[in-house]
C-alpha cells in the first residue's frame, strides 16, 4: 500500500469515527440548552429556543419560566389543531392569572400573512411562533401534528401528548404543570403546591365533539 493510500485509509477512518460520535452524542440529549430530547421526555428540561412571533417580535422560551407552558405544534392544514384550539383559547383566558402561558408554534409554510390571518380568524389570545425545523428537532421530532408539550414552572416536562386528547385531559395536564412551584435561587429542590384558590376546580363542560380526528403525520 503506498503512501497516499494509507493517507486517505486513515481519513475515512477518521471521520467515520467523528460521525458516529455525532450521532451518539445526539440520541444521549438530556435537554439540556443545545440538545435534543428523545425518548421518555418527561422530567426532561425543556430545549430552550428563540423565535419570530406574529409581531417580528424575538421571543425565547426561557423568558416564561416561572411560568406553566402549554407548547403546542400545529400547522393552518392541521384540522385536529384547529378543533382543540377554542380550548386553548378558554385556558388562556382561565388560567392566564395563575401563571399558564400558552404557546403555539406554527409548523407549516403558508407564510405569516396567512398564519397571521388564520390566528385572527381563530381568536387566538395566546402567543404565536413561527416554527423552524431546527426546533421540530429539538424536540425530538415533530413528526405527528398536534404535539403538546406540558412545562412546568422550573422548565421541565410534566408530558407530552401526540394527537388530540380530550378537553379535560389536557385541561389536567395543565393543572399538574401549574402546580409545580419555583425551586429556590440557592438550588433546593422545588416542591409542589395546591392550586391557588382562585383557580376554577370544576371541570368545565366536555366538549360537544363526539369523536376527534386523528394526529396528521408531517411530510
Amino acid at each position: 500500500m503506498n503512501r497516499n493510500a494509507i493517507i486517505l485509509a486513515i481519513i475515512i477512518v477518521v471521520i467515520a469515527v467523528m460521525l458516529f460520535s455525532g450521532r451518539l452524542l445526539n440520541r444521549s440529549g438530556n435537554g439540556a440548552d443545545g440538545q435534543n430530547i428523545v425518548g421518555d421526555v418527561k422530567g426532561k428540561t425543556a430545549p430552550d429556543f428563540e423565535l419570530k412571533d406574529l409581531n417580528g417580535n424575538t421571543v425565547k422560551l426561557s423568558q416564561f419560566r416561572g411560568k406553566a407552558i402549554l407548547l403546542n405544534f400545529w400547522a393552518t392544514w392541521c384540522t385536529p389543531c384547529k378543533t382543540e384550539m377554542p380550548w386553548f383559547v378558554d385556558l388562556q383566558e382561565r388560567y392566564g392569572g395563575d401563571g399558564l402561558q400558552v404557546i403555539g408554534v406554527a409548523m407549516d409554510d403558508a407564510g405569516l400573512d396567512t398564519i397571521s390571518k388564520f390566528a385572527k380568524d381563530m381568536n387566538l389570545n395566546y402567543t404565536v411562533l413561527l416554527g423552524k425545523e431546527s426546533i421540530s428537532e429539538l424536540y425530538g421530532g415533530v413528526n405527528f401534528l398536534p404535539t403538546t408539550f406540558y412545562i412546568d414552572r422550573n422548565g421541565k416536562i410534566v408530558d407530552r401528548v401526540f394527537g388530540i386528547v380530550n378537553r379535560k385531559e389536557i385541561e389536567d395536564n395543565v393543572k399538574k404543570a401549574l402546580e409545580s412551584k419555583v425551586a429556590e435561587a440557592d438550588g433546593n429542590a422545588p416542591s409542589t403546591q395546591a392550586l391557588p384558590s382562585s383557580v376554577p376546580q370544576s371541570t368545565p363542560p366536555d366538549d360537544p365533539t363526539p369523536s376527534y380526528p386523528p394526529a396528521v403525520k408531517v411530510n
